[in-house]
């Protein structure tokens, strides 16, 4: 499971996310990617769940770059716990993902199977995704 390995702090507060991603809108590794129409947080457990369907459906060949990290602590208090007494331990880290924002890339595999490949990973995310191919990409 993704999450970093320290941290500055342990727990962070909520935020807010508005606007559109411009940092990591454009495809920087690979010619197919896939990218968020909507904003959410990614789990950990979730980007590793689409990374393992988009490995198992190349079947390990080409190349896949995960654009996400999941740096953000959420905290969560114990079940039937009564209210006050401070935060909650931290329980997961999530990826803040914002419209635009491309989650994953992929390389050297031909066009419709890095577009089923990256279909079945987002399945497995909470987000709208759109499927995206480099600009001067051409098919062999």
């Amino acid at each position: 499971m993704l999450q970093p390995k320290k941290t500055k702090y342990r727990k962070q507060q909520k935020g807010r996310m508005k606007g559109n991603a411009h940092r990591g809108a454009e495809l920087a590794f690979g010619s197919f990617g896939i990218k968020t129409m909507e904003q959410a947080w990614l789990t950990g457990r979730q980007i590793e769940a689409a990374r393992q369907a988009v490995t198992r459906y190349m079947k390990r060949e080409g190349q896949i770059w995960i654009r996400v990290f999941p740096d953000k602590p959420v905290t969560k208090k114990p079940a039937e716990v009564r209210m006050g007494k401070g935060k909650g331990a931290p329980e997961y880290f999530v990826a803040r993902v914002t419209p635009g924002r491309i989650i994953f890339e992929a390389e050297g595999v031909p066009l419709h199977i890095a577009k089923e490949a990256l279909r079945l990973a987002a399945q497995k995310l909470p987000v709208k995704t759109k499927f995206i191919v480099r600009r001067d990409y051409v098919e062999n």
